[in-house]
């Protein structure tokens, strides 16, 4: 990790997208603190990145999948066939800005993005 956040910065990476991958959620603090160290702005797909000091996730609302699962688990426990329910796609999403990790990187947030989020951390 060390060597790919070095060979960002040589390379003036301007940001970093982290995706949603075991991988990478096993290294979510030593990603955060690479991305501060580097002064590298970055955006993931799980909040917990952003609690843990991140800038800011975008990414499918757990607690709407979690939802969808009890539905879906209700209607097989109900009687209907696996095979029959329809395939669904989350529908709910969680954007999380952390002012305090924008302040650190010297980057100002738009105000449009603020007033669409689901949380600020400050």
């Amino acid at each position: 990790m060390e060597t790919a956040f070095a060979d960002l910065a040589s390379l003036k990476a301007g940001a970093l997208i982290v995706g949603a991958d075991p991988f990478f959620n096993a290294r979510r603090n030593q990603i955060v603190a690479l991305s501060a160290r580097y002064s590298l702005p970055a955006i993931y797909e799980w909040r917990e990145f952003v609690d843990a000091g991140g800038l800011i996730s975008y990414g499918p609302s757990l607690t709407g999948v979690y939802r969808q699962i009890g539905t879906y688990a209700g209607r097989v426990l109900n009687g209907e066939k696996p095979a029959d329910l329809p395939v669904v796609q989350p529908t709910l999403f969680d954007l999380v800005v952390n002012l305090n990790t924008a302040k650190t990187l010297g980057l100002t947030v738009p105000q449009l993005i603020l007033a669409r989020a689901s949380e600020v951390i400050e």
